[in-house]
């Protein structure tokens, strides 16, 4: 059963935006109330925190997809929607996250350290954000964005101060079982260790961490055995302690051959840009089991010819805890030595810096061509999201993007690129809306003739006082009595005939005629 993972690939998405909401507010005695339709809230990230608690990434191996809750829709009588609630995902001290393509995007090291790794979508406005002095009653909203969605690798490098390598059953593990509270698995047969193990060692005023990893055999560092999968837990440490065993019965096999490997694959291990290689850092050697006395006999013959390498020999024995008080101060003065060289760490100062506004209207437009014939393709952030939050249902909807794009110059854009009406343009990637462009375009308009998203009806709403409504009922009555009078003036002056008296005389003298 899997107890351990340190690398895994996790799908998450972000929550979306909720939808605006379209609404007229409806009260008795105000049939036209105005618009009053609420904002759709936003919707949830998902963020990875470092979680003390958390010593792998096991859960992600079980349940990758991961998915944060979608903003709720707006509702009338200005009533915005919730946002949608955030996940956070624990993970542990020295978590690297990547994305598809094996970039670098975040390092988590450091309790609390945390980073939005999908981003909830904003939600659409309502009509009534959307109505200004010139669209006071606008029937349509916009709709909320989509979430980020996509794949994320998180792979962990331990957080330790020292780490210990060697060759399998080279006592590494019995060796930081004596030297602090961990109790990894011991047995006497190879690759016993098949995960990374912790512990946390004080030597004097000194506390520091000291990993345990699998062992390394030749060809580690091309993928042989299970070193190449676990020395990038070593990749973190400030300084490497080589574990020897003097008491192995493996033909080939002795204390400076082992050392001889080990640094071979030390040095052939790549790291990452800008990282001390392993093979500079510094290190101890370990003549381990010297409680066998053949043993101890091989380690005082091969202690002169490493301490001659330049390299710090300590002879210890696991079962006897022989020499393990001045190997741990040793290790205790290394790790001091680092942190000294390495300052004072100081918390991150969060630096706030405004895109300036160009940057947030930059767009592009480009001619590109097709198996269907050339087309123009806009690229950017404000017009890619203005078509995302677009509802092309609504022709109102349609004719307030126009505008915007208007505005945002992307039609002169287009001209300049040399489209003409009636040309194929693309806003967006490869999913992105295809249409074709006119310059100018009108939304199909019912009713009054007024501005697009305007009503003639809510132009004025001052009710008329009781000298106007006298004068108009007036005026109105001056007006009859004018008909009248000029009615009795024709009807005096004969000009009043009967109509089928008429067309009897009309039709008796075309009869004559004939």
């Amino acid at each position: 059963m899997v107890t351990f993972v340190d690398r895994v690939t996790l799908h998450v998405a972000a929550g979306n935006g909720g939808h605006g909401c379209a609404s007229v507010h409806r009260e008795k005695f105000k049939p036209l109330g105005g618009p009053d339709g609420g904002n759709g809230g936003k919707g949830g990230d998902v963020t990875l925190v470092v979680d003390p608690q958390t010593t792998t990434l096991l859960d992600y191996h079980r349940s990758p997809h991961r998915k944060a809750t979608n903003g709720k829709p707006g509702e009338g009588d200005h009533r915005n929607g919730a946002n949608g609630e955030d996940m956070i995902l624990g993970v542990p001290d020295g978590t690297m996250v990547k994305d598809a393509d094996g970039n670098l995007i975040a390092d988590l090291v450091g309790n609390g350290a945390s980073y939005v790794v999908a981003e909830g979508g904003r939600g659409g406005l309502g009509n009534a954000a959307l109505a200004s002095a010139r669209r006071k009653a606008p029937g349509f909203a916009l709709l909320g964005e989509p979430g980020w969605a996509g794949d994320v690798t998180l792979e962990l490098k331990t957080v330790a101060d020292i780490g210990l390598i060697g060759f399998p059953s080279a006592g590494k593990s019995s060796l930081i079982a004596a030297v602090s509270a961990a109790r990894p698995k011991i047995a006497d047969y190879p690759f016993t260790t098949l995960v990374p193990n912790l512990g946390v060692v004080e030597a004097g005023d000194v506390r520091f961490t000291v990993a345990d990893v699998p062992g390394l055999i030749p060809g580690a560092s091309e993928g042989k055995g299970l070193g190449l999968e676990f020395l990038r837990h070593v990749e973190r440490c400030a300084a490497l302690v080589q574990v020897l065993d003097c008491a192995t019965l493996e033909p080939g096999r002795d204390p400076l051959s082992d050392l001889d490997v080990i640094e071979a694959e030390l040095d052939a291990y790549p790291v990452e840009p800008g990282t001390k290689p392993l093979k500079e850092r510094p290190r101890l050697v370990v003549l381990n089991k010297v409680d066998v006395p053949e043993a101890r006999e091989l380690a005082e013959m091969v202690k002169p010819d490493l301490e001659a390498r330049g390299l710090k020999v300590f002879v210890v024995s696991t079962i006897a805890h022989e020499g393990l008080r001045q190997l741990t101060f040793a290790m205790a003065d290394l790790v001091a030595q680092a942190r000294a060289d390495a300052g004072p760490v100081e918390a991150p100062r969060v630096v706030v810096r405004p895109v300036p506004v160009t940057e947030k209207d930059a767009f592009d437009v480009r001619r590109e061509n097709s198996a269907d014939g050339p087309f123009y393709r806009v690229r950017g952030a404000k017009p890619e999201r203005w078509v995302r939050q677009t509802d092309f249902a609504n022709d109102e909807a349609v004719g307030y993007l126009a505008d915007r794009l208007a505005r945002l110059g992307v039609e002169d854009a287009l001209a300049k690129a040399g489209a003409v009406a009636g040309a194929t343009v693309v806003i967006g990637g490869d999913d992105g809306v295809i249409f074709d462009w006119e310059p100018t375009l009108i939304a199909a308009a019912t009713g009054p003739a007024a501005p697009r998203g305007s009503d003639v009806r809510l132009e004025s709403d001052a009710r008329p006082t009781r000298a106007m409504r006298r004068e108009k009922y007036v005026d109105s009555m001056n007006a009859k009595t004018e008909a009248r009078d000029e009615l009795a003036h024709e009807r005096q002056a004969g000009h009043w005939t009967d109509p089928a008296l008429d067309e009897a005389s009309a039709g008796a003298l075309e009869d004559g005629r004939d």
